[in-house]
């Protein structure tokens, strides 16, 4: 029997690469896109070959068994709560929510109900990373003093820049996949210092950070969460950690499988990338542990973690001091 999957609203970008990948997993059938805009609802499904919902509550009832949550920020936590309470599995967008209040109820209604939740964060399912945390793990680096980190970024404009939706920047968007990364090598963070602006478009918003994370084995890493690449890069971003060991470093550049295309017909510059399509690793793990009725891999505490790195950055710019990190 197909696994039945919906997909709650198309506002952030990597909804598209999601449907995409669920067209290529075998015996699952997208059963329809729910979007409370009507003109891209109707756009995606059509795109995607499959049913528009004008109502989240219609998708539901629709016999799913998951569904996959990419609104705003803001709205994670209403349409996860709406899938948890018709018994429907959950793999929500990055950050898991904007406030750690809303994360620990999706967290809680989640196991409440019988329901997995699992935060969309692929990077863990990069071979390379595995790689380097089981070298990691074996003390091939012996103990780990410092991480160096990136995650750059576009400006993606709309409603990423408006901090009722979004939660916040730059910052906000770009901090909690590495800080999910960083947990994985290091463990528990116990503060943050970060110096946070607006000076690459002069928004009302955050898009620069550069936070420095110590953490409870003695370990710190510095994480650079700007959107600073400009619209014509030939590539997103990057997500890169250099780890400094007492016997060994190791360099990691997540998404280093590239071929640079210089288009004549199309008059720019582009990456292509040739590496696996982490994307789709991500939701089949997911769909195998809906299948299977094991646990997911990457958590809503996992989510969690990482929003709290995000929110002690801003409340340590706000301050100008160190903050505490708090997960509960």
């Amino acid at each position: 029997m197909p696994l039945r999957v919906g997909i709650m609203s198309f506002a952030h970008l990597h909804a598209n690469s999601y449907a995409a990948c669920l067209r290529q997993i075998p015996d699952v059938t997208l059963v329809g896109i729910a979007d409370d805009d009507p003109a891209r609802g109707q756009a995606r499904a059509a795109q995607f070959e499959t049913r528009y919902f004008p109502r989240y509550e219609d998708l539901l009832d629709a016999s799913l068994d998951a569904v996959i949550v990419c609104s705003e920020n803001a709205r994670h936590k209403d349409l996860t709560l709406l899938a948890a309470r018709a018994g429907v599995h959950v793999l929500c967008e990055k950050p898991l929510a904007t406030t750690l209040e809303d994360a620990r109820e999706m967290i809680t209604v989640c196991r409440e109900r019988g329901v997995l939740l699992q935060t969309a964060f692929p990077c863990p399912y990069s071979p390379a990373f595995r790689h380097l945390l089981q070298a990691v793990e074996q003390g091939v680096l012996g103990e780990i003093l410092a991480v160096n980190s990136t995650n750059h970024g576009r400006n993606p404009g709309g409603w990423f820049t408006d901090r009722a939706l979004a939660g916040g920047g730059a910052v906000m968007d770009h901090t909690v996949h590495v800080a999910d990364l960083l947990h994985r090598l290091l463990g528990p963070a116990r503060q943050v210092y970060a110096e946070i602006g607006n000076g690459l478009a002069h928004q009302p918003i955050d898009d620069t950070g550069l936070l420095t994370i110590d953490y409870e084995n003695g370990a710190f890493a510095t994480l650079d969460t700007s959107w600073s690449r400009p619209r014509v890069f030939t590539t997103w971003g990057d997500v890169t950690l250099h780890v400094i060991g007492t016997r060994a470093t190791a360099s990691l550049d997540l998404f280093a499988q590239v071929a640079t295309l210089y288009s004549e017909s199309e008059q720019r510059v582009r990456d292509l990338g040739w590496g696996p399509n982490l994307d789709l690793l991500m939701v089949s793990d997911f769909l195998e542990a809906v299948r299977t009725g094991r646990p997911v891999s990457v958590t809503g505490e996992d989510g969690l973690r990482a929003l709290a790195i995000a929110l002690a950055a801003y409340e340590s710019a706000r301050t100008g001091q160190p903050v505490p990190v708090r997960y509960a």
